[in-house]
């Protein structure tokens, strides 16, 4: 079954806040596989890859995080920190009654993961960490978002016009398309608590606790990108103890030309060691 992007069937409460997801994929599948968005999108960026999934007999949950997409959005930045979100994955998995699921995710939604496997490698049978955001990333990741951060502040009023124009935009039913656009419809004081709570947190697990992930990991990355650096990558690959890299053409390659990679990473789900998450059991909606 595949439920739109557009119309959230379920929602989980963490605390005070209420997170969408939307589940793709058969009930009884043997594996869950939950992929997580960028800064500022939207999990319609990953329904592609949760359909193409499906069609293969995964299940594949693909969750807004806080302050994201059709998730609350608190304005304070304590809210917004990498291991918090990581925690809402965590409390994802408690809700769908899954024991274990191979996690993944693109930039954000890739380092989240890495802090999932960190905080509870029990419940990791694997992970897919498609253009991780690591040290070498940070100068370039800081002088792009610091700007916009500014900007929250001095042209608050310019911002949010521009926001209530994207909001008038219809859906094209192109899932990256439409998160890009619903991520120029956010208010500026939602995208500076954000960006707040990204950029003083921590950016990504230590390199000793990297080193003792030892799930499965397919790494996917690729060259001429500043924000997501190909050698970021390769050390990854490197020092996890049970890692592949898998060079992509470029950041876009998954969402328009999917069949190669989303081939590979399925590849890479189905040739996981036997151990199936547990069947689904729905929380409180």
């Amino acid at each position: 079954m595949v439920v739109s992007a557009e119309f959230p069937s379920r929602r989980l409460r963490i605390g005070r806040h209420r997170l969408a997801y939307d589940v793709f994929g058969p009930e009884d599948a043997p594996r869950t596989l939950v992929y997580l968005h960028g800064l500022l999108l939207d999990s319609a960026i990953n329904v592609g890859i949760a359909e193409a999934a499906a069609s293969r007999g995964v299940r594949v949950v693909v969750l807004d995080l806080l302050g994201h997409g059709r998730s609350d959005h608190p304005l304070h930045a304590s809210d917004y920190r990498m291991d918090r979100y990581a925690d809402q994955v965590v409390a994802l998995l408690d809700h769908l009654g899954l024991d274990r699921a191979v996690l993944g995710g693109v930039s954000l939604g890739a380092n989240v993961s890495l802090f999932a496997a960190v905080a509870a490698p029990e419940r990791v049978e694997g992970l897919v960490l498609e253009m991780p955001v690591l040290e070498r990333a940070v100068p370039a990741a800081a002088a792009a978002f610091a700007p916009v951060l500014v900007a929250t502040q001095l042209a608050a009023p310019v911002l949010d016009a521009v926001a209530w124009c994207a909001g008038k935009v219809p859906p094209t039913g192109f899932g990256p398309l439409d998160s890009v656009v619903r991520s120029g419809a956010r208010s500026s004081a939602s995208t500076a608590a954000v960006l707040h709570g990204i950029l003083v947190g921590p950016i990504a697990p230590t390199m000793e606790q990297r080193a003792s992930i030892v799930a499965p990991t397919l790494v996917l990355a690729h060259r001429n990108d500043l924000i997501h650096p190909f050698d970021d990558a390769v050390r990854l690959a490197a020092v996890l103890p049970n890692a592949e890299l898998l060079r992509t053409w470029s950041s876009v390659e998954l969402r328009l030309f999917p069949r190669r990679i989303i081939g590979r990473v399925l590849d890479f789900v189905d040739d996981l060691p036997d151990s199936p998450s547990a069947s689904v059991v729905e929380g409180g909606a």
